[in-house]
């Protein structure tokens, strides 16, 4: 495994949920560190309501809004239950096994105000509960992500039975595999300081899976499909990097010199992002747009979110920007040229975005290139050990989503019936509508 000077990812913190120190030290709890992960973790449950709701909910037509904001609502509370019960369990259980941490916690078995976890420093330790909760809103936001790919013609009951199987058997066991020291990914060595892997490639695969599962919408490329409100969708983008600098920075897990740099990067790296986009827009189509600007910001989020915490940050400024101009391509080019309808280019973004980044950590990781790896470093090695962590991801993701979708169109239907899509489903699945005239 490569030495850093710093540690990058959460996996050092996972070793155990009541880890072993050193008899001849007392574990110290600093409020510091235990303030900044409270704030992290409301942060990043702001991403999600109203965030990623609104970003999602103004990208989509009237009639659909409030069918967006009800699924990333319940997704994220199902989740939080499940992850109780047996999801942090299965991730962070303590458990030796490579792809899953065992049963030792369900119901959070053994967990109380004074249990203890690991942060990246000997000796320095965080209540567990915070851990959890943190841990929590990273699997509350994950399949919530993906709804976006079907937006506008799935039932909801097709998306709840999906997302408590996808996070069962597809985020748990790839959270163990990257995270925990247990893991097969970890143990391989990969970088993800904040989930480049069990995030954004996991549900950017899994919609682009969706998508082709579900097929396109009614009256793709014949009917108007724009934004209803671009106006809502700048203000949940807006959220959403409010709220990722708790995904990026309190993914240190302590409030100190490495949280500072997730931080500087969480603003470089997007920065870059989204000049890049209205820069190539302005070039290729003469003019940079609203909804470009948006594109790239998540662009550039998802890309440094493996990053955070070993880049320099003007090797994040390029990591962006590169990011951002690849998923551009993708979302301007590649998604007509095959004809898959990923309605709010989840894949194009966070799927591809999340590929590019967790490659470039292991280039832009060197310390000659700003990054916080050591003098042993070695670009070619690491960066290969991160190519071979996003193929593992990414054929768990597909492999397993491909089957859970099988299984959600053969029990309850993926697809809503075509008048009701054509209504919309704010009515038909809820009976209300998002505004009234």
């Amino acid at each position: 495994m490569m030495k850093l000077t710093k540690l990058t990812g959460l996996a050092a913190a996972m070793l155990a949920a009541a880890p072993a120190f050193a008899q001849d030290a007392e574990p110290v709890m600093d409020k510091g560190d235990v303030a900044w992960m409270l704030v992290s973790t409301v942060l990043v449950l702001f991403m999600i309501v109203p965030g990623l709701a609104l970003f999602y909910g103004g990208l989509v037509r009237a009639k659909n809004m409030l069918s967006v904001l009800m699924q990333c609502t319940m997704i994220a509370a199902m989740v939080m239950v499940i992850w109780v019960v047996y999801g942090y369990s299965m991730a962070f259980g303590g458990g030796t096994g490579a792809y899953w941490g065992g049963l030792g916690k369900l119901f959070l078995a053994g967990v109380g105000p004074d249990s203890m976890s690991a942060t990246f420093t000997d000796g320095v330790v965080i209540p567990e509960y915070v851990f959890i909760a943190f841990q929590m809103t990273f699997a509350a936001i994950t399949p919530a992500l993906i709804v976006g790919a079907f937006a506008e013609r799935i039932k909801f009951s097709a998306v709840m039975l999906f997302s408590a199987l996808w996070v069962t058997f597809v985020y748990f066991p790839v959270a163990h595999m990257v995270w925990d020291g247990a893991g097969l990914i970890f143990n391989m060595g990969a970088l993800d300081f904040a989930g480049g892997t069990v995030v954004h490639i996991n549900a950017g695969i899994a919609a682009l899976v969706g998508a082709i599962f579900v097929g396109p919408r009614i009256g793709l490329g014949k009917d108007m499909m724009a934004p209803h409100s671009m106006t809502l969708t700048l203000v949940g983008a807006g959220i959403l990097w409010v709220g990722w600098f708790g995904f990026n920075a309190g993914s240190n897990l302590e409030a100190n010199g490495g949280a500072a740099l997730a931080m500087m990067n969480t603003f470089t790296a997007t920065a870059g992002a989204i000049l890049a986009w209205a820069l190539l827009e302005a070039v290729l189509r003469g003019k940079a747009s609203m909804l470009g600007a948006a594109s790239g910001m998540i662009a550039g989020l998802v890309a440094v979110t493996p990053a955070a915490g070993s880049v320099g940050p003007v090797g994040a400024i390029v990591l962006g920007a590169l990011a951002s101009s690849v998923c551009y391509f993708f979302v301007a080019v590649v998604k007509n040229k095959f004809g898959y309808d990923d309605s709010l280019d989840v894949f194009g973004i966070h799927g591809v975005g999340g590929i590019i980044g967790a490659i470039g950590t292991g280039i832009f990781t060197a310390p000659g290139l700003g990054g916080t790896g050591g003098e042993d470093y070695s670009i070619a090695g690491q960066t290969w050990i991160q190519i071979e962590a996003v193929a593992i991801t990414v054929i768990w993701c597909a492999v397993v989503s491909a089957v859970l979708y099988f299984i959600v169109s053969k029990t309850v239907g993926l697809r809503v019936v075509a008048d009701d899509e054509r209504r919309g489903l704010d009515l038909t699945a809820h009976g209300e509508s998002a505004y009234h005239s």
